[in-house]
């Protein structure tokens, strides 16, 4: 798929190194087709790590995807310069006048505060409120995912009494719902997180609609039965060494973290990861783009259905 990114943005350089086709804002002026348009709220510390993440896992369709990157004003990024946040990145004020296709919310490195403690929480609130007018659909991801939940369904999230660290099998459910299309019956997907949402409450509420979960992680994929909302609570995202750095950053802080499991072979942190799912990440964002973005979005996006509450 040819995504379309500022011209000097860093992502867009290791990605065509990566032979991924991204496309600069020049030439897709010059195509007679109207891009799909992906908002993305990126709430992560390292944010050029997470949008080159982004970007590759959007990489698997032949739809021209037009991204924007948003992140909040009440926040001051301290793993990010100054001066790329203000060449790459819009705030909400910016853009909430437009309309999307899709949006995507990240996780965040907050997940031990209460949603009210943090920061950015008011105008996270704001913005989950936007995006049911002016959005297609919306995808959250880990602490994002969480945050939704608990803003569009009241559903609270829990402290875990050990960190969900490493990548885990999982099993999937309702497989005749497109979001789903092309899995296995059980594959492989990472987590990192200290807490969970309340996976009885999900269960219970009948407008969601639970689509893969982990004996040992729990749940993975939710959504909406109206297709306007998924929730992701792991990574599918990631690299492959991202756990990697995560673990060796938390040993060097002197933190009590276990080992990611099912990760490194033979549980060796000198051997080469294993990366284990990178096909079904390839399908979710894939299935996303196509059944819930592409399929559903008017032509125009001036107009978008009002009555979906």
């Amino acid at each position: 798929m040819p995504i379309r990114t500022q011209s000097d943005l860093p992502a867009k350089a290791i990605l065509e190194h990566e032979n991924i086709f991204v496309m600069d804002e020049e030439r897709a002026t010059h195509q007679d087709i109207r891009p799909i348009e992906i908002g993305i709220l990126n709430l992560m510390p390292l944010k050029e790590d997470t949008e080159l993440q982004i970007l590759r896992s959007l990489s698997n369709s032949p739809i021209q995807v037009n991204v924007t990157f948003l992140t909040t004003r009440n926040h001051v990024s301290k793993n990010t310069s100054l001066s790329h946040l203000n060449k790459f990145y819009e705030h909400f004020e910016d853009i909430k006048d437009n309309n999307y296709d899709g949006f995507i919310i990240t996780g965040a490195p907050v997940e031990l505060m209460d949603f009210e403690e943090v920061d950015y929480w008011d105008e996270l609130k704001e913005i989950m409120e936007w995006t049911r007018d002016h959005v297609t659909c919306t995808f959250h991801q880990c602490w994002g995912a969480q945050a939704g939940l608990y803003y569009h369904y009241g559903i609270k999230k829990t402290i875990l009494s050990q960190k969900i660290f490493g990548v885990y099998n999982h099993k999937v459910h309702n497989r005749k719902i497109p979001l789903v299309r092309g899995f296995d019956d059980e594959f492989m997907a990472p987590h990192s997180r200290h807490t969970t949402s309340d996976e009885e409450a999900i269960k219970a509420n009948k407008e969601l609609i639970v689509l893969a979960e982990s004996e040992e992680a729990g749940i993975f994929l939710v959504m909406s039965r109206d297709n306007s909302q998924i929730f992701c609570m792991g990574h599918p995202e990631y690299d492959r060494l991202t756990l990697d750095k995560e673990y060796k950053r938390d040993l060097e802080k002197g933190m009590d973290i276990q080992m990611p499991i099912n990760y490194y072979p033979d549980d060796n942190v000198d051997e080469k990861p294993m990366l284990q799912w990178r096909s079904v990440s390839n399908a979710l964002y894939t299935n996303f783009l196509n059944y819930y973005v592409y399929q559903m979005t008017p032509y125009d996006l001036h107009w978008l259905p009002k009555d979906r509450r």
